[in-house]
């Protein structure tokens, strides 16, 4: 997406192409717009309209890779969702995983490290949540929080900290050299909408249980953490696991850039049912046969 794109504008580019950060390059995420609609719908109602139309093809695809793997096809979908509070990682699971199959997804949202994770290294919870051939994975947060909070709240030296971008680098290579494609979708929120929505969370009492007092502290460090992101981003975008921004200020847009970037993934890759491993006539013949 190029920096600061106007809200509204549109083309025909693929949208990876579009949101993907560009690999080694310095990253400024102030020059990235976060109510932008680069490509596709232009409102909210087209948008809605749209993603109905998607679901069925996304439905579609997901049982193939889940039929394809009953033949022992390996592959599958990570979808590694991170933001800010308030990005709308947790809408982006209803919204956009509410199209798929549920039986076909594994579903994680990881919290802080319980001390039993804390006596492993950081990427052994990671592990024990990835999808299994034929699943669609969403991880609600992820491995990037050992590299942005432990960051910003100097959880860990520094020398260490740097030695992780390169581990997450060699595991999510690792990943994709065993059947996994990974869609990293970094849901980029202003600091104007986030105070908007946890005020929102305030006004209505049906959203109290969603507020954290905490949330004000974390707001106060709103540069420290862009900057942590703008060093993941860059680091850790690869040919083999790329990082996407997505502007996430408009909901509408948020949910349906990831459904589209799900679906372009998903079509590239293809699955197709297999082919049964039977006489298909003669079982007709029998089942016609029988009592």
């Amino acid at each position: 997406m190029a920096a600061g794109r106007a809200a509204g504008s549109r083309t025909t580019a693929a949208l990876s192409e579009l949101l993907r950060v560009p690999e080694g390059e310095r990253l400024d995420l102030s020059a990235y717009d976060a109510r932008a609609t680069p490509a596709g719908p232009a409102n909210k109602a087209e948008a809605l309209a749209d993603l109905a139309r998607m679901g069925e093809r996304l439905a579609d695809l997901q049982e193939r890779l889940y039929a394809a793997s009953t033949a022992g096809d390996r592959r599958r979908v990570l979808l590694v969702l991170q933001g800010m509070d308030t990005s709308g990682k947790g809408g982006t699971v209803k919204h956009v995983i509410g199209l798929f199959n549920p039986s076909g997804c594994r579903i994680k949202a990881f919290k802080a490290p319980t001390p039993e994770e804390q006596n492993h290294p950081f990427l052994w919870r990671i592990m024990k949540a990835l999808p299994e051939r034929g699943e669609i994975g969403i991880f609600d947060r992820s491995h990037y929080e050992d590299v942005l909070i432990a960051r910003v709240r100097e959880l860990v030296p520094r020398s260490q900290l740097g030695r992780r971008y390169g581990q997450i680098n060699r595991f999510e290579k690792s990943l994709t050299h065993d059947g996994v494609t990974v869609i990293k979708c970094f849901l980029h929120i202003s600091n104007e909408e986030q105070r908007g929505r946890l005020l929102e969370r305030l006004d209505r009492p049906d959203k109290h249980w969603k507020f954290n007092v905490g949330d004000i502290e974390e707001r106060a460090l709103w540069p420290a953490y862009q900057e942590a992101y703008e060093i993941a981003l860059e680091r850790c975008s690869t040919e083999a696991a790329p990082w996407f921004v997505i502007p996430a200020d408009r909901k509408w847009y948020r949910n349906w850039a990831i459904s589209k970037l799900l679906l372009e993934h998903l079509e590239a890759l293809d699955p197709q049912y297999p082919k049964g491993d039977f006489d298909v006539e003669e079982c007709r013949q029998r089942l016609l046969a029988a009592e």
